[in-house]
């Protein structure tokens, strides 16, 4: 390769016109950051005039990182998500593995571990797991506590017990199958879900990079969308200790509705928190 930087660039070009024929917003980043991938290396070396040293010996010292390059600009022109390609998402502070088998973390629920750990807590759950993103974050932040993630799925517990072992908290952290309360015991300081929350008849909308690789049980519980808080609020009044809280994500209508089922199952000092959008995103409240 007589010059690695400028056949760096000519790939990236070609790569993100790729993605931008095909539909795909920020073509030229998710160029770049498949490329890093591709290469094996950190996607801040992969920057204008790409000329960085472990990149360019990346490049030159294996002769396969081309072919999955263009495998993975494939992938992404497809509609997969670039998460789902390169196996990893940053989530809060950390990078966290994902795969078909969890929901992508999303910023948007950053907003529930921020409201989260502004009052202490030593004992939380976490219904709906997934890929474990905010219980393990959460724990990351407060070492003193300890941590019970519950999913109904098998394979998401799997790969949220891969990043409590990334993250250093796997002695903090129980992971056990359950349908939600259905096999846990005991009280808690602080219960947090993401729980599905997508309206039957608005999945059809979703972007199908949502709807074609996030896991639909993930999604949607059918019906209305608020299923899951209507067994959430019913049930966690039993698992909450005195002056416990409650914090769920919703989506950005239905405040007003799981505000109405805290308060109805005597739950406390219900309030809304916004998203960086001004869109509404989670409804805590506190038991008595």
């Amino acid at each position: 390769m007589s010059d690695p930087s400028a056949a760096i660039a000519a790939l990236i070009d070609e790569g993100a016109a790729q993605l931008r024929a095909a539909g795909i917003a920020g073509a030229e980043r998710d160029a770049r950051v498949l490329l890093a991938h591709s290469a094996g290396i950190a996607s801040d070396m992969v920057y204008p005039p790409y000329s960085h040293p472990q990149l360019v010996a990346a490049v030159t010292g294996q002769s396969d990182w081309g072919a999955k390059f263009h495998e993975a600009i494939t992938a992404r022109a497809g509609g997969r998500p670039v998460s789902k390609i390169i196996g990893a998402r940053a989530f809060w502070a950390h990078r966290f593995l994902v795969t078909d088998d969890v929901l992508d973390p999303r910023p948007e629920t950053e907003i529930l571990v921020e409201h989260a750990l502004a009052e202490p807590f030593s004992r939380l759950l976490d219904l709906g797991t997934g890929s474990g993103c905010i219980l393990l974050s959460l724990l990351a932040e407060r070492p003193a506590a300890h941590g019970l993630g519950v999913d109904i799925s098998a394979a998401a517990l799997s790969v949220a017990a891969q990043n409590a072992e990334r993250l250093g908290v796997a002695d903090r952290v129980d992971l056990i199958r359950s349908d939600w309360f259905s096999d846990v015991a005991g009280q808690f300081d602080l219960i947090v879900s993401n729980p599905p929350y997508i309206a039957a008849d608005e999945m059809a909308g979703l972007a199908p990079d949502v709807r074609l690789h996030d896991p639909e049980i993930a999604l949607t519980p059918g019906g209305d969308g608020l299923d899951a808080y209507r067994m959430l609020t019913a049930q966690a009044g039993g698992h909450l200790a005195i002056n416990g809280r409650l914090m769920v994500e919703i989506g950005p209508t239905q405040a007003q509705a799981v505000s109405e089922l805290m308060r109805g199952a005597g739950l406390e000092k219900i309030t809304v928190h916004p998203d960086l959008d001004g869109r509404d995103r989670v409804v805590s409240a506190r038991k008595a």
